[in-house]
């Protein structure tokens, strides 16, 4: 009985308690594929002109209404750490390119899954990965062929120049594509407020275009077809001081409160007579006075505050006809500074010369009812434009504003690589059909990785036409044979004007950028490869003091109950 050992728990005595471990005999590749195609398939009907909408009530209780990938995964808590790559994949082309992230998540999904069935039939996850990596090098370069033959980019052949790259209507062209995405039906008025926006503030050298230099504010009311572009910064306030325009005026910038300053401590003052009382606050006046006279006195005429702004001092910055402006927001704040070029002071009183900035307008105007404050400035290393977006509800103007930053992240992308390809699902046709001819040639069984990796690119107008409740099948069908008579520009018609579901994306100025669609190529991949490499999961013990208990009953927790 001493000589018989008891079977111990593998890796038993290896890690502390807590751990879990999955192995690739427990299925862990499996696991996280479909881990990512719960992922996908989440924000796969969000893709598209007619993609739904989600409602996602994040952990603090805010409402989302979007059909915007990134914006869906961003607020909702993903664990699963496979699952968290493609996360991190689609924000990183969020970051870069400012559209396509729903195709990272759709076509890295579709990739897994053409992965899943090669394994399942004993191809070896290094083979798969081995394979996806040839094709992607053979569908970046069918890409850079599909663009060279792409018409509308032979406007911008001879120059690239912001005159041509403004005047053209290739950016009024590629703006409508990623908005239509996200507000179907309202592309044509987003397009041309971000157009006119970026009009405005298109620096000589179109690589320096800044996407900062292009502001949104939300206004109730009215509809979407009220909204406007007004040159300069829009802060949906007026002034706190009596003064609300002036011209050409020195801006000084505090970032904190413009107030008496008083400690921390209270304390307890007797007073046995009115004169003690007068004599009470008057050093305090005194001293108030004195430091909003030396700020006038510096030559400025323009007061920004990003805190407080006390009585007192607002007082007497009427009396000398100063403009006070209270700013909440340290974003606009900080972007404030970059416009009129001044620092944030940290301490009240007067600037020095190199701390002030400089507007050429401060106006206030009225839209919808609210008065608002324009600060405008002429010259160009300081331009800014304002999209004042009007609507209904709070949640449609959110939505309107994250396809406005799509609109312009496609412009930045657009300055750098000003190269276009049909969209609606044509070019990924074309480089199905390319991916799997080649395939057919490749030897060995690198042919099945490689057909496979082509074969996921039908996923892009199958859900095309699902979304707008076509019958994808045929749809599919009439595009391949399309494509196979020569008419390499037939994408998806979401509007199904001819009862075909097939439209000529070049005809219907449908187009995407080339650095968005090659970047979600490179990105999509490079997350597939990343999560068929692994082979086990170790995950620790979650670390964390005790959770809150439930609140059971009426009152507070920590109630006996």
């Amino acid at each position: 009985m001493s000589n018989l050992k008891l079977p111990t728990a593998p890796n038993a005595g290896l890690f502390k308690q807590g751990y879990q471990t999955s192995n690739a005999e427990d299925g862990a590749v499996q696991r996280n594929i479909q881990a990512c195609r719960e992922i996908t398939g989440m924000v796969r009907t969000s893709i598209g002109p007619c993609g739904r909408n989600k409602i996602v009530v994040n952990h603090l209780g805010r409402i989302f209404l979007t059909s915007d990938a990134a914006t869906i995964l961003r607020e909702l808590e993903v664990i699963h750490p496979a699952a968290k790559l493609l996360v991190q994949a689609s924000q990183q082309q969020e970051y870069e390119c400012g559209d396509a992230t729903n195709l990272v998540l759709t076509l890295a999904g579709s990739l897994l899954n053409k992965a899943d069935e090669l394994i399942r039939i004993g191809l070896h996850p290094s083979e798969v990965v081995q394979g996806y990596e040839r094709a992607k090098g053979l569908a970046l370069m069918e890409l850079e062929t599909i663009a060279a033959e792409t018409t509308a980019n032979a406007e911008l052949a001879n120059g690239d120049t912001a005159q041509a790259l403004v005047t053209s209507e290739l950016l009024a062209r590629a703006v409508k594509t990623a908005v239509a995405s996200k507000q179907y039906g309202h592309e044509a008025i987003i397009s041309k407020l971000v157009t006119e926006a970026v009009q405005h503030v298109m620096p000589k050298n179109i690589k320096a275009f800044n996407v900062d230099a292009i502001r949104v504010v939300k206004i109730m009311g009215a509809s979407l077809a009220a909204s406007q572009v007004i040159k300069g910064m829009v802060f949906n306030r007026e002034p706190e001081s009596t003064v609300k325009n002036c011209g050409k005026a020195k801006v000084v910038v505090f970032s904190t409160p413009v107030d008496i300053s008083s400690t921390e401590t209270k304390g307890t003052v007797l007073l046995k007579s009115a004169q003690e009382m007068l004599n009470f606050s008057k050093g305090e006046e005194a001293q108030v006075e004195t430091m909003v006279k030396n700020i006038a006195d510096s030559g400025v005429k323009v007061v920004i505050c990003g805190a407080g702004l006390g009585d007192l001092p607002l007082h007497y910055m009427n009396r000398m006809g100063l403009i006070a402006l209270k700013v909440p927001s340290k974003f606009d704040l900080r972007r404030l500074c970059r416009v009129v070029g001044a620092t944030p002071l940290a301490r009240v009183g007067a600037p020095l010369p190199e701390e002030m900035g400089t507007v050429d307008v401060v106006e206030t105007i009225e839209i919808g009812g609210d008065r608002v404050t324009v600060l405008r400035q002429e010259n160009e290393a300081t331009r800014t434009a304002t999209v004042v977006v009007r609507g209904a509800t709070q949640n449609a103007l959110d939505d309107v504003e994250r396809a406005i930053d799509d609109g312009v992240s496609v412009v930045k992308s657009i300055s750098k690589d000003p190269r276009l390809v049909p969209g609606a699902g044509s070019t990924e046709i074309r480089l199905v059909s390319t991916i799997v001819q080649q395939g057919e040639r490749t030897q060995g069984l690198m042919q099945h990785a490689i057909k496979a990796y082509g074969q996921a690119f039908e996923v892009l107008p199958e859900t095309l036409a699902e979304n707008a409740g076509l019958d994808a099948i045929e749809v599919l069908a009439r595009l391949y044979a399309a494509h196979a008579e020569g008419r390499n520009t037939t994408g998806v018609d979401v509007d199904d004007n001819d009862s075909t579901g097939t439209c000529d994306a070049a005809a219907a100025d449908i187009f995407d950028s080339f650095s968005a669609k090659m970047s979600a190529i490179e990105l999509a991949t490079d997350v597939a490869n990343t999560i068929l490499t692994v082979d086990q999961i170790i995950m620790a013990k979650r670390a964390g003091g005790p959770t809150m208990p439930k609140q059971q009953s009426i009152g507070n927790w920590d109630q006996d109950d």
